[in-house]
């Protein structure tokens, strides 16, 4: 998820060792608090469903923290940026669609109820 958000900005050496960094300075830590007993996000009574806090919201607010510290992407405004193949962005979405859906819906169980839900959610949410 992050690395969209430096896409064309940093060198792919520059981009594993800032994903190892933040690695351990900020997922751990949130993915810590969020899933352990002990984690304050716990204690408060913040329910994860599907790893959206710890995954999105980090991933969401670094990736746009770091596409503001680097700068505009190599060729902005200069090159164009229209995407090269409709099949494939189509593909694309649909299986982010399907992944959206499975993993939401699945992230309840056996409880066909709260899946349901889940899966509802997810599609009203999106549109």
């Amino acid at each position: 998820l992050i690395s969209g958000a430096f896409a064309d900005r940093m060198r792919f050496g520059s981009m594993l060792l800032f994903m190892a960094v933040w690695h351990l300075v900020v997922y751990c830590p949130i993915t810590h608090s969020m899933w352990m007993t002990d984690g304050f996000l716990f204690k408060a009574g913040i329910l994860d469903f599907a790893g959206g806090n710890v995954v999105h919201i980090a991933a969401g607010c670094s990736g746009l923290m770091s596409s503001l510290v680097v700068g505009q992407r190599a060729g902005f405004g200069a090159e164009n940026f229209q995407p090269h193949n409709i099949l494939v962005s189509v593909l694309g979405a649909s299986l982010l669609w399907v992944g959206w859906l499975g993993f939401n819906g699945g992230s309840a169980g056996a409880d066909l109820k709260l899946g349901s839900v889940a899966v509802l959610n997810t599609q009203v949410a999106a549109a």
